[in-house]
């Protein structure tokens, strides 16, 4: 699996396309892997201090996912280096999406990621330069669709992606609307949890878990798992967090979804960063879900949270652990060896599968339907590493090994 991954890792992007802003001080890359399939897919993430080695790595992270979620398309990412808070973001964004129209006709599909949002910023932005969907390159790239098929795929697409869930089982209560987009990662993340310990052995209800980040797929992914019985005993966010060792009702952890300002945990209980962040590693609970930035979980938190009890996690965001290698340096080799690790391109496919499913031939564009199809994904690719490798740990490790052995 090593040789594999080096060779995967070393091999140059096929495409990088560096773009320096006129108007501000931004700058931003597409970074496209390959064109297997004639097409590649990957969100635009926008965050301070990006640079193109993280894009890059998210590119190949992008094309491993694929293998799982499907279509077969490389992999591909952009990243805008600028500050999502800074008022002038809109026409930054506009200016980005003007320059890179001709990749998003032909062969490259994009949605949102990180600090930029799907439904109001990527879909209403490329619209106005006469894209039909952001993933309009992969249906002509990949599919070389006909007109009335192109037509299909792309009505498919804007229905689902921006649907507002109807139905209760998956959206929290309260008054405002959320869609498809919203809450399908995060879904995913507590999927991949359920399915480890229906395939694995052992019983969901009763686990205690302990969330990192609270966007949108980590505060979907507590409000999933505290459906299924999980306690929620801690949350830590860039801000702050919250410990509850009898663990957070059901409604508790709706209502602190809800409450969000953002991508921002907000509660009157909230502790200071500082002090969650010497408290929380030594929680006792079996699950956690790292669903921040990428590289932040280190080797003293892993073998905190080990000793604590720690059985399973699934990975929200992508590349968790504070390595520099693309996909799996020292620090997640050690955790997969000790414990259970989902990796990302397993847990997170949820929006990608989302696509996928929605480019296929007439699909059922309904609540049920988009998420099941998610859920049964996500199981099979689980229930393919459990064949490869039974035990409970280097899950990480056999998945990334079928993973490559379709790509290099």
């Amino acid at each position: 699996m090593q040789e594999l991954l080096k060779r995967f890792e070393n091999k140059k992007p096929e495409i990088i396309f560096e773009w320096s802003d006129s108007e501000s001080e931004a700058e931003g890359w597409v970074v496209i892997n390959s064109l297997r399939g004639g097409a590649a897919g990957g969100g635009t993430r926008m965050r301070k201090g990006l640079d193109k080695r993280e894009v890059e790595s998210l590119a190949k992270t992008m094309e491993v996912k694929f293998t799982v979620s499907g279509p077969a398309i490389g992999g591909a990412k952009s990243g805008i280096n600028f500050d999502p808070k800074d008022p002038r973001k809109e026409d930054v964004l506009k200016r980005w999406y003007k320059a890179v129209t001709p990749l998003l006709k032909n062969y490259y599909g994009t949605g949102g990621d990180m600090n930029v949002d799907e439904i109001h910023e990527v879909i209403p932005i490329t619209e106005s330069y006469g894209i039909w969907h952001p993933q309009e390159g992969i249906v002509n790239g990949h599919f070389h669709a006909t007109e009335p098929e192109k037509i299909r795929k792309i009505g498919q697409l804007r229905q689902g992606v921006s649907k507002v869930l109807e139905d209760p089982k998956y959206t929290p209560n309260g008054a405002k609307k959320y869609t498809v987009a919203d809450m399908i990662t995060g879904f995913g993340v507590a999927e991949a949890v359920r399915h480890y310990y229906q395939i694995w052995g052992g019983n969901l209800k009763g686990k205690r878990a302990v969330i990192q980040g609270w966007g949108n797929v980590g505060s979907a992914a507590a409000c999933f798992l505290a459906v299924e019985g999980v306690k929620i005993v801690g949350i830590i966010d860039k801000n702050g967090g919250l410990i509850n060792t009898e663990g957070y009702s059901l409604d508790e952890v709706r209502e602190l979804f809800l409450n969000r300002i953002g991508n921002t945990l907000v509660s009157d209980d909230l502790i200071p960063f500082e002090e969650i962040d010497e408290k929380i590693w030594d929680l006792e609970s079996e699950i956690f879900i790292p669903a921040a930035a990428s590289r932040l979980i280190t080797k003293e938190q892993s073998d905190r949270m080990i000793k604590a009890g720690l059985e399973v996690i699934s990975c929200g965001a992508n590349v968790p652990f504070a390595d520099p290698e693309i996909f799996f340096g020292p620090i997640g080799t050690w955790t997969d060896q000790q414990v259970s690790v989902i990796p990302d391109f397993i847990a997170n496919c949820g929006m990608a599968r989302v696509f996928a499913y929605l480019m296929s031939q007439e699909v059922e564009v309904t609540d049920e339907a988009i998420f099941a199809d998610v859920s049964q994904t996500i199981e099979t690719a689980l229930k393919n590493t459990f064949a490869e490798n039974p035990t409970k740990t280097k899950l990480a490790e056999s998945s990334f090994k079928i993973a490559l052995a379709q790509l290099v």
